[in-house]
């Protein structure tokens, strides 16, 4: 086997050379290095995402029960509609049996029959 060879890479830029003096006269050099920064941590919202939900729940019920009520209306006006129909129906047709009894009963041919006084005794009838 074969070592890997190591190939040199540039760096794309110098760093920068910082020079610090120490409190006894000593002065330190070297390269800098940039101080890492911490993730931004993300703004807290004002108003909590269950506060939220609740409130839009709210919003989606009223709404429904706002419909349920127009429903119920509907359904009123509805039955309503419906028994003036029936009532409608029962005075006409109750008219026109009214019309027919009376109109045809002069035009009727038939045999008429007198009733008189008639006897009954013991359950035997005497005419």
């Amino acid at each position: 086997m074969r070592p890997a060879t190591a190939v040199p890479v540039q760096p794309l830029a110098v760093p920068s050379v910082a020079s610090v003096v120490l409190p006894d006269g000593r002065i330190v050099t070297g390269y800098a290095i940039d101080a890492v920064q911490p993730e931004p941590v993300a703004a807290k919202p004002v108003v909590s995402r269950a506060a939220v939900n609740i409130a839009l729940g709210g919003v989606g019920f009223l709404a429904v029960c706002g419909g349920l009520l127009l429903l119920t209306t509907v359904i009123a006006a509805l039955t309503a509609l419906i028994t003036q129909l029936i009532a409608l129906a029962a005075v006409v047709f109750g008219g026109w049996i009214t019309v027919q009894i009376f109109s045809a009963s002069g035009q009727r041919g038939g045999t008429t029959v007198n009733i008189r006084k008639a006897v009954i005794k013991r359950n035997h009838f005497h005419g």
